[in-house]
């Protein structure tokens, strides 16, 4: 059974040894020594849960907290506050902050243990997000959808799947699949970061179906190297003669053997530039015609809709 995923941030290094020796046993850890690194290991590691110390040097926990709770991509993740032993000012400046709990140090290893399984059943139950990549689900991209239909600002929305995904699932397997689309999420956030800002989001449908929202002005430069970041990793996910053909054997849908050719990515782009966008329904309706087209070209590649107000 696969361990859930926990950070540990601290500048005490016995502290630290307290919490690998009393959370090892069930869970995977990882470390940091401080908030800064705390949140260069949580861009990377994607914990399921945080225990924050909360007096830190270079980036204290409260910094930390908040620092987490304004990234869109991160803020579902819970945080455990440590503070010291009648330090009230620090638990409240970590609720204030973000935090979900907070346990007093030193703490009995039993009751962190309890407060961690609580949480993680609570955080399950009713986070929204996909549990393969951890991104924002379908409640949340409507309310992203509909937040900015109000705010009556420019946007745009890409959505993206992936051409020839089935027959690559039927060849490859679940497992080698799912580790396609976690790399096509990894893609997704690592380039509306780069180009976009902590604003921009990215969620996940389900299956290999995602949509991003960014300012109009940078989505394109966004779909550029989305695209060829995802052809450059495609290599990676081929055995080596499947690869060099260029296609795998497959069926289609009526049993048919055929050739398929190597995956690709297709995304649309809908914006409210060109055309007005009243509704959330609207958005997926031109989209979904978007990525039709797109991946009539058999490639990785994107396109925009110019429509004037649809036309």
């Amino acid at each position: 059974m696969k361990k859930e995923k926990i950070l540990t941030i601290d500048d005490d290094p016995d502290i630290l040894d307290v919490l690998d020796l009393t959370l090892s046993e069930y869970y995977e850890i990882s470390q940091a020594g401080n908030g800064k690194e705390g949140l260069d290991a949580v861009q990377q590691k994607i914990p399921d849960l945080i225990v924050c110390d909360y007096m830190m040097p270079v980036m204290n926990g409260r910094e930390f907290c908040k620092a987490l709770k304004q990234d869109i991509l991160l803020r579902h993740i819970p945080v455990i506050m440590l503070t010291g032993k009648g330090e009230v000012q620090d638990r409240i400046g970590g609720i204030e902050a973000g935090a979900d709990d907070y346990i007093v140090k030193p703490f009995a290893p039993d009751e962190l243990l309890a407060r961690i399984k609580m949480i993680l059943k609570r955080t399950i139950r009713s986070l929204d997000a996909s549990p393969l990549t951890h991104l924002p689900g379908n409640t949340s991209i409507t309310e992203e959808f509909q937040r900015h239909i109000d705010e009556k600002k420019p946007f745009a929305v890409g959505y993206a799947d992936l051409d020839k995904f089935k027959a690559y699932n039927d060849k490859y397997g679940f497992e080698k699949g799912d580790d396609v689309i976690k790399e096509l999420a990894r893609i997704l956030i690592q380039d509306t970061r780069k180009i976009g800002n902590a604003e921009t989001f990215v969620g996940h449908i389900g299956g290999d179906d995602f949509v991003f929202i960014a300012d109009d002005a940078i989505i394109d430069n966004i779909c550029e190297n989305v695209v060829k970041d995802f052809d450059d990793k495609v290599p990676s996910f081929y055995n080596e003669e499947d690869y060099e053909r260029g296609y795998i054997l497959g069926k289609d849908r009526q049993g048919n053997e055929q050739r398929f050719g190597l995956l690709a990515v297709s995304i649309g782009i809908v914006s409210n530039v060109n055309q007005s966008i009243k509704h959330v329904a609207q958005i997926g309706e031109v989209a979904a015609e978007l990525k039709k087209y797109a991946k009539s070209f058999e490639k990785s590649n994107y396109v925009r809709d110019k429509r004037q107000n649809g036309r």
